[in-house]
C-alpha cells in the first residue's frame, strides 16, 4: 500500500501546497479521501493513475474538500472510462452530486454510484475495511479509518503432522475451506493460527481533538490535521480546527505507530519550528508536502 497526499494546505492554497487530498494505493485500486481543487492535476504530477481511482470519500461539505470532484469527473469520462465510479458522503451527497453534473455541457460516459455516510462501517469486503468516524467541526464531518484484512497464519506442522500434501489441499485450508483427506474431513481451525493484523490508516479530516480518532489510532498511521501552530490553540477552538500539538498529543494517548500533519495553515513557512513543538510529545512525526509519498 502507499498513501500519496495530493494537497496537504488548509483553506487557501499556496504556491506550494494545494487543497487537500489523500490517494491511498491497495492492490490495483486508488482510494480517494477528499478531493480539494487541482486533484486532478496531483494526481498526474504524482504518477497516480486517476482511471484507477474508484472510490472517493467527501469528509465533509467545506469547498477545500470537495471542489475537485467536477474536474476529475470530466476528465475521467474524456479518457472514456466505463468503469463505475463510487462517491461516499454525509447527509447531502446526493443533491451535491446532482448539482455537480449538472454544471456545464458535458456528459459523464459512466455510472456513479453516491452513497450517504453516517458513524459507523460502510465497507468490510475480503481485502479491507473502511469505518466512518463522527468527529467535532463546524458541520457534520466524518474522519475514515482503513484496516487491511489479513488472513490466518498457517501452521505447516500440524497440517504436516496430518499427513496432508503440500499443494492445493493448503491452499483451500488457508482459505477457510474443509478438506477430505485419506476418508476423513480437515477443517481449517485444524491447521490455522491466530488472525494476522494487516495495517491501519486513520485520517481525521477536519475537527478538534476528538475521541473517536484516539479510540482508533492505536497502531495505526495516523494522519491528523494540524492547521495551527501552539500560538493559535484559542483560534483553533473557535473554529473547530487542531493545533500541532493537540494532534501529537492524540497520536501519543491513543497509540498511534506514525503521525502525519496535514491541513497545515498557509501562513507557516518553516517546518523545522513546527517539528520543534511536536517532536518531545510524539518523536515520528512527519509535516506533510504535496506530492509525498508514503509505502506500508
Amino acid at each position: 500500500m502507499e498513501i500519496v497526499f495530493l494537497g496537504t494546505t488548509a483553506a487557501v492554497p499556496s504556491s506550494s501546497r494545494g487543497h487537500v487530498a489523500i490517494a491511498l494505493k491497495y492492490h490495483n485500486e486508488i482510494i480517494l479521501w477528499d478531493c480539494g481543487e487541482g486533484t486532478q492535476r496531483q494526481l498526474i504530477r504524482s504518477k497516480t493513475n486517476y482511471m484507477k481511482v474508484k472510490k472517493i470519500f467527501i469528509t465533509h461539505f467545506h469547498g477545500d474538500h470537495f471542489l475537485g470532484l467536477p474536474g476529475l469527473i470530466q476528465t475521467m469520462s474524456f479518457a472514456d472510462r466505463s468503469e463505475p465510479l463510487h462517491v461516499y458522503g454525509p447527509k447531502g451527497i446526493e443533491e451535491l452530486m446532482k448539482g455537480i453534473l449538472n454544471l456545464g455541457e458535458y456528459a459523464v460516459g459512466f455510472d456513479i454510484h453516491v452513497h450517504e455516510i453516517s458513524d459507523g462501517r460502510v465497507i468490510d469486503d475480503e481485502k479491507y475495511a473502511i469505518t466512518c468516524l463522527a468527529v467535532e467541526h463546524s458541520i457534520p464531518t466524518y474522519g475514515l479509518l482503513f484496516e487491511e484484512k489479513k488472513g490466518r497464519e498457517f501452521l505447516l506442522e500440524k497440517a504436516q503432522a496430518l499427513g496432508i500434501p503440500k499443494g492445493h489441499l493448503y491452499s483451500k485450508l488457508h482459505r477457510g475451506e474443509e478438506v477430505e483427506f485419506n476418508g476423513r474431513t480437515v477443517r481449517p481451525d485444524e491447521v490455522l493460527g491466530e488472525q494476522k493484523k494487516g495495517f491501519k490508516v486513520i485520517y481525521s479530516s477536519d475537527t478538534r481533538p476528538t475521541k473517536s480518532i484516539a479510540d482508533n489510532c492505536r497502531d495505526a498511521v495516523l494522519i491528523h490535521e494540524g492547521t495551527f501552530d501552539k500560538e493559535f490553540s484559542e483560534h483553533a477552538a473557535k473554529t473547530d480546527h487542531s493545533t500541532i500539538v493537540e494532534a501529537a498529543t492524540i497520536a501519543k494517548e491513543g497509540g498511534a505507530k506514525a503521525l502525519y500533519l496535514i491541513h497545515i495553515s498557509p501562513r507557516y513557512k518553516d517546518e523545522k519550528s513546527l517539528l520543534e513543538q511536536v517532536e518531545k510529545i510524539f518523536g515520528n512525526t512527519v509535516i506533510t508536502r504535496d506530492l509525498m509519498k508514503v509505502t506500508l
